[in-house]
């Protein structure tokens, strides 16, 4: 019998059974983790089993590549926070449902968890939210594989009048060293660069490159695959906040 505990954040609940249910969930020392709950549609589980709610968890399985069962603690839910509040819920379900789509099972990714809890812990605060939320989008990036690297100009070397991204290579470009290609470039807001105001306005639109990357870039390295809905539903709301 293979056995470990752990913490993690909640990322997806499916019906299993009759009264069971698999859940996914991002740990701390052992990524993302899928697993069996016994009467996981019970009354008395159900109100835990909630996407985001963090939980300990002991998982076992007779064999290491088993799925395997879980048995849940609560640590502390955010539902309550996210049912008053259309931007909380939004990006609940855009930081659970990106997790559950990018990360590989079993592999740890312990910045990018510790990252992950940390933002999920500000929901509810929505004058910082979408800032952090961007910053988050570039840490997963990063994390993964696929990092910007804006801090000189991939052209020139320049650190100067930095203000456009190249799709192919995500660095960043001068305005001068883009010539003919700018209109193919896409935008270098100074927030990307942790400079300037940050306002919503400029963040959608620094979220619309760190998008373009995760659709272009990181989605196809998992196969043929499409973002989830879950993050536009988010950039949404973000635009009814600007």
């Amino acid at each position: 019998m293979i056995e470990w505990r752990d913490e993690g954040a909640l990322l997806k609940v499916r019906k299993h059974g009759e009264t069971s249910v698999i859940i996914e969930v991002f740990t701390a020392e052992h990524g993302r983790a899928a697993g069996v709950v016994r009467g996981g549609t019970s009354r008395k589980i159900t109100p835990i089993l909630q996407p985001g709610a963090q939980l300990d968890v002991r998982w076992k399985a007779r064999l290491e590549n088993h799925l395997g069962a879980f048995t849940v603690e609560p640590i502390r839910s955010r539902a309550a926070v996210v049912m008053s509040d259309r931007t909380a819920l939004a990006g609940l379900n855009a930081v659970t449902g990106l997790l559950a789509f990018v990360l590989p099972e079993r592999e740890d990714h312990p910045t990018l968890y510790a990252r992950s809890v940390q933002l999920l812990d500000l929901l509810g605060q929505t004058d910082v939210w979408p800032l952090a939320y961007l910053q988050w989008e570039m840490a997963l990036l990063n994390d993964l594989g696929f990092g910007l690297d804006l801090s000189t100009c991939a052209v020139t070397g320049s650190t100067e009048d930095l203000t456009y991204v190249s799709p192919k290579s995500g660095r960043a470009v001068a305005r001068t060293a883009a010539g003919e290609w700018a209109d193919r470039m896409l935008p270098l807001p100074p927030v990307l660069r942790r400079e300037g105001d940050a306002d919503t306005g400029e963040i959608i639109a620094a979220l619309s490159t760190t998008g373009y990357f995760l659709e272009n870039h990181l989605a196809p390295s998992l196969g043929d695959r499409t973002l989830p809905v879950v993050r536009q539903r988010l950039i949404d709301q973000f635009n009814k906040l600007a």
